[in-house]
């Protein structure tokens, strides 16, 4: 997506990244105390509690409204979407609203889903409870093999006035994962090949991954602001097993369920790309707070010099993730427009971020201390929709003799 020449989007990407550097400076200082998939050893081999991506931005077609959503529990093979196109009863999927300008967020949305009992078109029911707005329930789209996908399903409660999605998606992340590896490879070796990066392969190409979204009235989360926060919400996503679920034994009060994290994530790739393997289910299990406190600085700018990043840009990455934590910033003041979720200069990443931004290529461009750097992936491989949930409809299962769209 990156192109030498288009000067405008690339000063307007630096300066985005500057002006979120210059508030994380500015913020007072935190007290003592994100695309993801399969980042670390806990959350690859737990795929449903895996998370794959976060996103948080305005309604391009109503910018009174915020979207926030999440990817988890990838590569799911549209053959499979029957028996993997589900949510896991166990897991509580949160969705954390930082209103403060602080690490750590003060809000949360936790969705959880009934087990799927039977087979058919019996949907799972998602139960969405937070500290920001009443509590209510809705059924998740149930996914098929046929050769046409289902209509998303949306409820929006009448009470909140928050809509609710969930069910199975095509993947919106695209990106080379061999052609990125080979290059990283080629530099850690004193020999960059940045032809490794132009196999134009999408490695998410074909696959489907369950996906949860809300549209919130912005005027709800704007009464939630204060301190330095000004007109910018953090978003993060976190996912949790559970270990001990609620009881109530004879003549005691009831217990509350207890869960384990497993991941989380914030801020496209610095989780994936950034954190060194052996460090990634300590961050997993991390928070704001550890990031600010320089918990993983020293991690990510080892990572970054032996990619050959420069000092200055080392700063730009870094800040961005580590002084207010590994949290989306979404400023509510600045538009967003356009197809699929939005397009326009300026209204996403590193402003919140679209299903459609190209972030490796925004990563990639201070990566290599703001050279023309891409991975020639710049565009997800179906159309995405142009109202809520915005997310492609799922991959569905081929006839004999149709591509299945695969581009590994």
């Amino acid at each position: 997506m990156f192109r030498a020449s288009n000067r405008k989007w690339r000063k307007a990407m630096l300066a985005l990244f500057m002006s979120l550097i210059a508030m994380a400076w500015l913020a007072p200082a935190p007290p003592a105390g994100a695309a993801d998939h399969g980042d670390g050893p806990l959350a690859s081999v737990d795929r449903a509690a895996d998370i794959n991506d976060a996103f948080a931005y305005l309604d391009p077609n109503d910018n009174s409204k915020v979207i926030f959503a999440m990817t988890a529990h990838g590569f799911i093979v549209p053959a499979e979407a029957s028996n993997f196109g589900i949510f896991d009863h166990n897991l509580r999927y949160r969705f954390e609203v930082e209103a403060t300008g602080d690490p750590l967020p003060e809000y949360f949305i936790d969705v959880t889903f009934s087990p799927k009992m039977t087979s058919g078109a019996t949907p799972q029911v998602a139960t969405i409870a937070s500290n920001f707005f009443t509590n209510f329930t809705a059924p998740a789209t149930v996914a098929t093999l046929n050769p046409t996908p289902p209509d998303p399903v949306i409820t929006t409660d009448a009470a909140c006035g928050i809509s609710f999605f969930a069910g199975l998606v095509d993947d919106p992340f695209f990106f080379d994962i061999p052609g990125f590896n080979r290059f990283v490879a080629s530099v850690v070796a004193g020999s960059p090949n940045a032809a490794a990066l132009q196999r134009g392969r999408d490695s998410f190409a074909g696959y489907n991954t369950l996906s949860i979204a809300f549209s919130v009235p912005a005027s709800r989360i704007r009464q939630l602001l204060t301190g330095s926060a000004n007109n910018s919400v953090g978003f993060s996503v976190r996912t949790s097993r559970l270990i001990s679920p609620a009881t109530r034994a004879p003549g005691r009060f009831p217990t509350s369920p207890r869960y384990a994290d497993v991941d989380r994530a914030g801020i496209s790739a610095v989780n994936v790309a950034l954190i060194p393997f052996a460090r990634k289910n300590e961050y997993n299990l991390a928070n704001g707070e550890a990031d600010a406190r320089g918990d993983f600085i020293n991690s990510i700018g080892a990572t970054l010099t032996a990619l050959g990043t420069n000092a200055t840009n080392i700063g730009i990455l870094a800040s961005v993730a580590i002084s207010r934590g590994d949290i989306i910033r979404l400023d509510l003041n600045a538009p967003n427009s356009g197809p699929g979720g939005g397009n326009n200069v300026g209204g996403g990443f590193p402003n919140g971020r679209r299903l459609g931004d190209d972030t490796i290529d925004t990563i990639l461009f201070f990566v290599a201390n703001q050279n023309p750097l891409g991975d020639n992936v710049n565009a997800n491989d179906v159309p995405l929709r142009n109202a809520f949930p915005f997310f492609g409809a799922p991959q569905q299962p081929r006839d004999q003799g149709v591509d299945d769209n695969t581009r590994n």
